[in-house]
């Protein structure tokens, strides 16, 4: 969801300058900063980037230069200030103070300027600035399309990397599974009589335990889920929480053929696709 769009344009009367961000965040936080005299606005462009944007931590940022001869930016209260300089003298005349500086201390009492940044009157100026707003959204988006594109790259690649290890996988599991047989009849061997053992109960439990230790299903899930991530990630309609619940059921599978395996090779694979898949669990969130 990270992007940038900026845009410099004019109205009637002023000068635009807009300037949008965009970062992650699982809701819409818009930080939004309008001129003094739009600030009624701030529902209605509140509004444009909920439907542009959908969700991410917004920054805003627009401001207005009045074209043509520079006007005057404060208006002095000449009544108000009059006022207070002359209670400032007669309270300096009565303490027995010095009377320099009043004037100065007058200015800076409350309402003695009025600040007066922009006189707008003409309402198509907001036509024009709402216009340059809808231009930095569309610069903001094509922006998280491009990183949009670079990510698909990187998903493509981090589920490659754990298709690989799970080939591996499904190479060393016969290998695992005629190792859990040695190791077993060896332990018996060591330690029983096998004169004594019952051959038939012995494999029928032999069979038992390594059937506790299959990951057969595991593993077949495990290339559903992959193969489902990629075909969902080409969609129109890709959505980062849906991809993010695909990742969970990756992890799942992941988790079980750990805890199954028995086996240090394996166990290292697990490892390989842990570690891919927390790359996509954190790029997933740039997703909307």
């Amino acid at each position: 969801m990270t992007g940038f769009g900026a845009i410099s344009s004019e109205t009637n009367n002023y000068k635009v300058s807009i300037e949008i961000k965009s970062l992650n965040s699982k809701f819409l936080d818009a930080n939004i900063r309008l001129p003094k005299e739009y600030l009624h606005k701030d529902i209605e462009v509140r509004n444009i980037l909920t439907n542009r944007l959908e969700r991410g931590k917004i920054g805003l940022i627009i401001e207005l230069t009045e074209k043509g001869e520079a006007k005057a930016k404060a208006n002095i209260n000449n009544a108000l200030v009059t006022k207070y300089f002359k209670e400032l003298q007669d309270l300096a005349q009565t303490v027995g103070a010095a009377k320099e500086g009043l004037l100065q201390i007058a200015l800076q009492m409350p309402g003695a300027i009025d600040s007066n940044n922009l006189n707008i009157t003409d309402d198509s100026d907001w036509d024009g600035i709402n216009n340059a707003l809808l231009q930095a959204l569309q610069k903001c988006e094509e922006f998280r399309k491009d990183e949009g594109n670079l990510l698909e790259k990187k998903f493509t690649a981090y589920i490659a990397k754990i298709g690989e290890s799970l080939n591996q996988v499904i190479a060393q599991d016969p290998r695992r599974v005629q190792g859990i047989r040695e190791r077993i009849k060896l332990a018996f061997k060591e330690f029983s009589n096998e004169d004594l053992i019952d051959k038939n109960r012995f494999e029928q439990e032999l069979i038992y335990y390594i059937e506790k230790l299959d990951i057969s299903e595991e593993k077949v899930r495990l290339q559903s889920h992959l193969d489902y991530f990629i075909e969902s990630m080409k969609k129109e309609d890709a959505s980062g929480k849906k991809l993010g619940f695909i990742g969970q059921e990756i992890g799942r599978e992941i988790n079980t053929i750990g805890s199954k395996a028995n086996d240090a090779i394996i166990q290292r694979l697990v490892v390989e696709m842990k570690e891919e898949l927390e790359k996509i669990k954190e790029q997933v969130l740039n997703i909307l």
